[in-house]
């Protein structure tokens, strides 16, 4: 192999065989279940990066099944979402994610720097309740529950919520373990297909994990709770941030 041939061929790792597929993504039948609720403020703003800002002391915390995504097969997916703004722009920094499924956890930590861990996450009808759950080295961690389409909601509404921006940390360190890369990095979904999106009662119960720290932004209060049923496409990001840059 030359070495124009490295640079024509490489995409991501390993060069012969690549953990996954070129994007955009498509995901179909992606079904979410968030709970948003209020947190302590001075904690949450431990965790916010400048020069993104705080926008109000709440959390959204995210169950997703995907069954169907281009080149990542089927996994789940479990994580926090704080509401942000950058430079006026209103969106969402991801800050923490478990799933299932190698593939999405290496082209989602190489590609766009979102903050990805292995872990066992589930999302399923229980009788009468939609569950999430996530488990962290056989030890339960967080545990969302839903009334089962209690009410529906408008589509256009869960929509604008699935298209608004969101931003990730990416870092990806040199040789010598200093930071090669360090940027903030944008993206929006696009291609959003609602099919369904309802609202009910709701509880989150997170616990204390060395390794998974989701309860370090304890639970105050519920504040909404949605279940959306959708298909979408994931596309490559933009670079919103350098920390680098002189």
């Amino acid at each position: 192999m030359t070495e124009d041939e490295v640079r024509q061929q490489a995409f991501a790792m390993p060069i012969h065989n690549p953990a996954f597929p070129p994007g955009p993504y498509r995901f179909v039948d992606r079904e979410y279940l968030i709970i948003t609720y209020r947190t302590d403020p001075e904690a949450l703003a431990r965790l916010v990066p400048a020069p993104l800002k705080l926008a109000e002391p709440v959390v959204k915390y995210e169950f997703i099944n995907m069954p169907d995504s281009t080149g990542f097969g089927h996994y789940c997916e479990s994580g926090q979402v704080i509401p942000v703004t950058l430079g006026g722009e209103a969106g969402g920094f991801v800050l923490s994610m478990y799933l299932d499924d190698h593939p999405p956890i290496a082209a989602g930590r190489e590609l766009w720097g979102f903050p990805k861990k292995l872990g066992h996450p589930e999302l399923r009808v229980h009788a009468d309740t939609l569950m999430g759950t996530l488990d962290y080295s056989d030890f339960r961690v967080a545990t969302g529950t839903m009334g089962f389409k209690h009410r529906a909601i408008d589509r256009d509404q869960a929509r604008a919520a699935l298209g608004a921006p969101t931003f990730l940390l990416k870092i990806i360190p040199h040789v010598d373990g200093t930071p090669r890369i360090c940027e903030l990095v944008r993206y929006t979904l696009t291609e959003i297909e609602v099919k369904g999106a309802w609202t009910g009662p709701g509880a989150l119960d997170l616990r204390d994990h060395a390794l998974a720290p989701v309860a370090d932004l304890p639970v105050l209060e519920v504040l909404s709770t949605v279940h959306i049923l959708a298909d979408l496409t994931l596309p490559l990001g933009t670079v919103a941030h350098d920390y680098l840059a002189r």
